[in-house]
This record gives C-alpha cells, sequence and structure tokens, in this order.
C-alpha cells in the first residue's frame, strides 16, 4: 500500500487548485473562513459554477455527465475546495439521491433527475428521520398508499436539514406494515411544491432554521416517482447512507477548521499554555490518523482490492473529531465564546481584533455540532455494527 500520491495526482491537485482560486468567489470564501453565515444565493451559487464546470457531481461517473474521476481525484478535489474556503456542497442532491438515482433508477427517471442535480439547479432535501424514528429508522411510520397511478402521502419528517429551501425530497415512505419492519419501506421522490406539503421551521440556538418539519397530508405524488420496486426501500437507504457517513467524516473540513483552531487559539493567548497546546497536537494526530484511514480506503479501491467496509468507522471519527474543535475553539475563549451578534460579525467583528471579537458564534456552534454523533445513524450504533463486522456476530 502505497499513501503517496503520484506525479500525475499532484499535478492534478496543481489544477483544481488553479481553478478553484480563480473561480471561488471571494466574498463567498471570506464568510466560510470568517464562519459567517451562508445564505441560499451562497451556497446554490458555488454549486451552480461547479456544475457548470461539470463538477458538481465530482463523484459521478462520465455515462451520468460526472467527470469520471478516480477515488484519489476526488479526494484532492474536496480538499483543494475545503482549504480555499469553498461552502460544503449541499450533498442531498448530488452525493446522496444522485447515486440511488444511477443505481436503482430507470432510464427515464436518470433522464428527469440527474441533469438539474449535476447543473445546481435543484434543490434536494432528505425526508429519513422522524419523531421516534431516527436512529430506529426502520420504524417509520409515514405512509404512501397506492391508488392507481399515485401514491398518497400522510405523515410527518423532521430534522429536514434546510428544508425550507426544498424543491424536491426524497423519502423514506411505510407502503407495507406486514412482515418485519425494513420490508414495508419504499423510496419516493415528491415534489415540495404539491400541495398538503407544509414545512415548518426548528429555530435553533443561533435564530437560524437550519433544520424542519416536513408535514405531508394526502400529499398525491405519480407512482412513476419511486425508485426501484415498492417495499424495497430500505436497500436501496443503506446504498444512500454509506455515502452520507463517508460524507460525515469530511477530514478536509477538519483540516481547515484546525487552523482556524490555531488562529483563535493565539489570538486568545493559550495556544503556547502546555496543557491547551497539547489538547491541540492530540486533535491534529486524530486528523492525520482519519486522513490516513481515508487514504487507506482510497488506495484499495485504486488497487481494486475490497477492504473494509469502513463508512460506519470513518462516520464515528470524524463526527468525534468535528466536536472536539468546536469544544476547543470555545475553550480557548473563554467568555467571548458565549455573544452571538450577528450584525457586528457582518460589520467586522472577526478576526484581528483584541479580546476574542472573532470568536462571537463559538458556543452556538459547539451545540450544534453535539449533533454529528447522532445524525446518519448513531455512534453507538456504528459501533456495534463495525464491532460486529470485525469480531464477527
Amino acid at each position: 500500500m502505497d499513501l503517496n500520491f503520484t506525479a500525475e495526482e499532484l499535478e492534478f491537485r496543481k489544477t483544481i487548485r488553479q481553478w478553484v482560486a480563480g473561480n471561488l468567489p471571494k466574498d463567498i470564501s471570506d464568510k466560510v473562513h470568517g464562519a459567517l453565515r451562508l445564505s441560499r444565493d451562497d451556497m446554490q451559487r458555488w454549486a451552480k459554477i461547479l456544475g457548470k464546470q461539470g463538477w458538481l457531481g465530482w463523484g459521478w461517473p462520465t455515462q451520468f455527465g460526472g467527470p469520471g474521476w478516480n477515488a484519489v481525484q476526488r479526494h484532492l478535489f474536496e480538499e483543494e475546495c475545503a482549504l480555499a474556503g469553498a461552502p460544503r456542497v449541499v450533498p442531498f442532491g448530488p452525493v446522496m439521491v444522485a447515486p440511488v438515482i444511477m443505481a436503482f433508477g430507470n432510464a427515464e427517471q436518470q433522464a428527469r433527475f440527474l441533469p438539474g442535480i449535476a447543473s445546481g439547479e435543484v434543490w434536494w432535501s432528505q425526508g429519513y428521520s422522524e419523531p421516534g424514528s431516527g436512529s430506529d429508522l426502520a420504524s417509520l411510520k409515514c405512509k404512501a398508499e397506492r391508488k392507481g397511478d399515485k401514491y398518497i402521502v400522510n405523515g410527518q419528517k423532521t430534522w429536514t436539514t434546510l428544508g425550507q429551501y426544498g424543491e424536491w425530497i426524497f423519502c423514506l415512505v411505510r407502503t407495507s406494515s406486514e412482515g418485519k419492519p425494513q420490508t414495508g419501506i419504499s423510496f419516493l421522490l415528491i415534489d415540495m411544491k404539491s400541495k398538503g406539503v407544509s414545512v415548518r421551521p426548528i429555530v435553533l440556538l443561533d435564530g437560524e432554521p437550519e433544520v424542519n418539519e416536513v408535514w405531508f397530508d394526502n400529499v398525491e405524488v405519480p407512482a412513476e416517482n419511486l425508485i426501484g420496486e415498492e417495499n424495497k426501500g430500505w436497500t436501496y437507504a443503506k446504498h444512500l447512507l454509506a455515502h452520507e457517513r463517508t460524507n460525515i467524516a469530511d477530514v478536509n473540513r477538519a483540516k481547515r477548521e484546525l487552523e482556524r483552531l490555531k488562529r483563535i487559539a493565539k489570538a486568545e493567548g493559550v495556544l503556547d499554555e502546555p496543557r491547551f497546546r497539547d489538547q491541540v497536537a492530540l486533535l491534529e494526530v486524530d486528523i492525520v490518523a482519519l486522513e490516513m484511514m481515508v487514504l487507506r480506503v482510497l488506495s484499495a479501491e485504486k488497487s481494486g482490492k475490497q477492504s473494509l467496509d469502513v463508512a460506519g468507522l470513518l462516520k464515528i471519527r470524524g463526527s468525534e473529531i468535528q466536536q472536539r474543535y468546536t469544544e476547543l475553539m470555545m475553550l480557548a475563549a473563554g467568555p467571548f465564546a458565549a455573544p452571538f451578534v450577528f450584525e457586528a460579525m457582518e460589520a467586522g467583528w472577526q478576526g484581528d481584533h483584541v479580546g476574542g471579537a472573532h470568536v462571537a458564534p463559538l458556543a452556538g456552534n459547539y451545540f450544534n455540532y453535539r449533533k454529528t454523533s447522532i445524525y446518519g445513524g448513531s455512534n453507538e450504533v456504528q459501533k456495534n455494527i463495525v464491532a460486529a463486522t470485525v469480531l464477527g456476530s
């Protein structure tokens, strides 16, 4: 196993770096580096720039309009975007539902839905979790009843990230109550402009409705929007969750946020304090170890060898690291981490001011990131799965 990049891969990295430097809007990268709120326009503007280049679906094969990059090239692309301050691509369309449509959708569905995802024109949301059905997703109750050439959908989804912007939503719905819970679930694509769909924001500590409730009240969905076979949605969901868990690890964002942590700690005068510096060093070691794990997976994929399915393991370590760097940022700032005055931040109360002015949103980020060990499959459940895989059930 060779974890060193080849000359061709380093040249590819250089090409990506130059393109991102020339095409990433500065106002957007400034917001990312400064931890300012990104608007819908910010996120979609960058998505459309990538889409125009044919890179929003950077993990897609050429047959579906993607660049056909190998695993290492995809990793380098993600790293260069993150380090440059590009917004994290909203994953629900290009990273999550698109691979399901490619693998299990029919040709008509692929032709209908994939172009809008690849261009960044259509905003997708995810409809998985429900009240009481998160980690135990198989217990979901949102019901879809087949009537002729349509489904009638009733029920609720919750924790729908950025659902207030959604134009389409992919949902797991219950189409049968017979047999095991997993066997009665189907994968349905729903137009969020349909009559009977309502979105209710859940306002978080920072005042933003990052997550939402989505309600379905006798929503009519054409049967042609069913992906694959009825009652086989659990199989498709597992395919999607592998992509989601790998995406959650996001080692490239962790590397960028590590540098931000060091800037904050230096500004607050704690980076030279031995015990705090030790914690930063331990975090850096964990990030390097996570990157090595990612590179091992990429090396195995590039060589054609079958590697252990480590999506769950990557998700566990990645989410723990995200929680740790938000905690250390808040500890570095002390009492200055608590206030969140968005207007002051927009006015420049951000980076080089004395007295912790730059750390205003850190407490909110800390509390927000407690979610990472829960979504995409709780870490406790993932640890059991990893243990069973390695040790045998």
